[in-house]
């Protein structure tokens, strides 16, 4: 079996719009959450938001590639150029060798409803335009980046609600431990749109603590009283050890495990066996003795029962160990697609550049909570090797872990 280890991250969300920004807010705990009075307006419960700036491609891509790309896709192409350039691979290489690309998404909602009003509007489905289709299909960030980067390996698009980004990673480790590819793009990319996410606040799943949102989102806190919605991009590029060692890649990261399952019962509703299941699983992958996890960067949304069931399989799983715990999800809320590969990048900053970032906003912990080790500042401390969880509607399960790089 190959060694897998990660070559370039690139990061576009409410924290910042490359990793040296991201760093820093990590750092200092700096929340994106904002109001947001046009969800407001609309008709939303809740008008709390992530905050992620829109890139100006103007100058910097084609007509023809622009118009294919729905928002997801814009953001997921500026977090795979920063990824690709860490990575040290130019056109020349990927024209040379079979890149491929795994990228996690499970909705182009914006790109749908436009199409949509303007059917209903003018009568006339030929004025939709060519990049119409391209914008709306659930694969529309791994078909335009296949395309704009003229990648020639595996190609397709991982939908796994919540836990897309992580199972993205994860396939991709798997696909180049087992010798079936060398170099694989792969991310999760979320859209920020209010068309994405008035379902959810139909079901009542956001806070609505609006009177201050860096407030709002509160992982694992007693007080909790539901998520935020967030999104953006996050582009990690797995690579096999022989392949990085050939180039002189730089090598920021090796995944040591994947662990996997479904939860089997309610649609909605997390389980305790199904999160240990995958816990373990990931541990057993190559051998990993608990007491290696130093860090754990929890699923943890805010909201009750999912916090209350994933501390319940952290503590069962390292109560004798107790490493430190934090949710960037108090950060940057929960952003859904992309958030098992942007927590993959945010921990691998913190990682590289020796600290912890806190849970912001933990005050009073819950019985669940109280058995956890939560960071609830920043820890100026080595670690060298996190285990990062992702759950999503569904009951699917995924977590990563990722060891610094030793030859």
């Amino acid at each position: 079996m190959n060694r897998v280890v990660i070559t370039g991250i690139g990061i576009h969300s409410c924290l910042g719009t490359d990793v040296n920004e991201v760093t820093e807010s990590l750092h200092a705990g700096k929340s994106g959450i904002v109001f947001d009075q046009e969800r407001k307006d609309f008709g939303f419960r809740s008008a709390l938001t992530g905050a992620v700036p829109m890139p100006d491609l103007k100058g910097k891509l084609g007509r023809r590639d622009r118009i294919g790309l729905s928002e997801e896709a814009i953001y997921a192409y500026v977090a795979t150029l920063q990824a690709l350039e860490q990575a040290k691979m130019d056109e020349e290489f990927i024209s040379k060798n079979e890149v491929g690309i795994l990228y996690g998404n499970d909705s182009s909602a914006k790109a749908v409803m436009e199409a949509i009003d303007l059917i209903r509007e003018k009568k006339d489905t030929t004025l939709l335009g060519s990049g119409s289709i391209f914008q709306s299909m659930n694969c529309t960030v791994s078909m335009n980046l296949s395309t704009i980067f003229k990648l020639k390996g595996i190609n397709f698009t991982i939908s796994a609600a919540c836990a897309s980004g992580s199972h993205a990673i994860g396939l991709g480790y798997h696909m180049i431990r087992s010798g079936m590819q060398e170099q694989i793009v792969c991310g999760g990319a979320q859209e920020v749109n209010m068309y994405a996410f008035g379902s959810f606040d139909g079901l009542g799943a956001f806070s609505i603590r609006e009177d201050d949102p860096t407030k709002a989102s509160r992982p694992f806190d007693k007080d909790r009283d539901g998520l935020i919605p967030s999104g953006g991009a996050a582009t990690v590029i797995l690579e096999s050890y022989e392949s990085a060692v050939k180039r002189g890649a730089p090598i920021l990261g090796e995944i040591v495990g994947y662990g996997f399952s479904s939860n089997g019962e309610h649609i909605s509703n997390p389980n305790l066996d199904g999160q240990v299941r995958a816990l373990n699983m990931a541990l057993k992958q190559q051998d990993t003795p608990v007491e290696d996890i130093k860090y754990i960067n929890a699923h943890a949304t805010s909201t009750g029962i999912g916090d209350k069931f994933e501390a319940q399989a952290l503590h069962e799983v390292f109560h004798s160990t107790r490493p430190y715990v934090s949710s960037t999800k108090s950060m940057t809320g929960h952003e859904c697609w992309m958030a098992g590969a942007s927590e993959i990048v945010y921990s691998l900053l913190m990682m590289n550049n020796d600290f912890i970032a806190p849970n912001i906003n933990f005050a009073n912990p819950d019985e669940d909570s109280a058995k956890l080790n939560i960071a609830t500042k920043t820890i100026e401390q080595k670690f060298d090797c996190f285990l990062s969880n992702s759950f999503g509607f569904g009951g699917t399960n995924s977590s990563l872990i990722i060891k610094k790089y030793k030859p």
